[in-house]
Formats: C-alpha cells, structure tokens, sequence
C-alpha cells in the first residue's frame, strides 16, 4: 500500500499571495534590513564625530547615487515598518481584523511606506 500523503513542494512564486501575506513578509525583511545596517549607521556616526576629514568623507558620501539609493531604501524599511507596525498593534487589539479591513489596512501600509519613500526622494534632490 503506498502512502499518498506526501509532503508536497510549494514553489513561492507561482503563488498569488493576498496583500496581507506579502506585507507580513515585507515587514520581516524590512526588520533584518534594519538591523543589519546598524553597524554601518554607528561607524558612519563614529566616523563623523572622529574628526573634521571624518565629518567631511561622511558627508562626501551623500554625493554619491548608489549611497543615497541606500539611504531611500533604509527610509522605505523604517517607514513600512512602522506602519506595519502599527497595523499589527490594532489587530493585537481586534481592530481591523476582518478581512475586508484587513485588506484595505494593509493596502495602506503599502501606501504610506512609498508615500514616504517618495516625500524622502524629493527632498533629497
């Protein structure tokens, strides 16, 4: 007798995953992005209370494109993160836990992350 309860393979990319799978999972990596760039935020901080040429290489580096791209998507995590955030403390306190809710609360997480990634984008042209 053969056993057709096997374990099956989900491949993650053919799965239409509802919005608020996809902004758990954002609010997940938006976390290990943040932490994993602490180190470099306290040595860029160490670094510009050093000295005055510390002060000025830190400084130097926000002419460069590719480190203010790292700087618009560090404000992306910390922005969607909070929201996320939020969103998850009003389900703690059964607010918005239907789905319809739900849905639309995650939409605006997703909103307002990249309203604020934008807003962060002008000023800093």
């Amino acid at each position: 007798m053969e056993n057709k309860k096997r374990p099956v393979f989900l491949d993650l990319t053919r799965i239409d995953m509802p919005v608020m799978a996809v902004l758990s999972f954002a609010h997940r990596i938006t976390g290990v992005l943040m932490f994993i760039s602490i180190p470099v935020a306290i040595y860029l901080l160490g670094l510009s209370l050093s000295s005055p040429q510390g002060y000025e290489t830190v400084t130097s580096l926000f002419d460069s494109g590719l480190f203010r791209l790292g700087i618009l998507i560090l404000l992306w995590c910390f922005s969607h993160h909070f929201f996320a955030g939020i969103r998850y403390f009003m389900l703690d306190l059964d607010i918005g836990v239907d789905v319809i809710n739900g849905r639309r609360s995650a939409w605006c997480v997703l909103g307002a992350g990249l309203a604020v990634t934008v807003i962060g984008m002008v000023l800093m042209l």
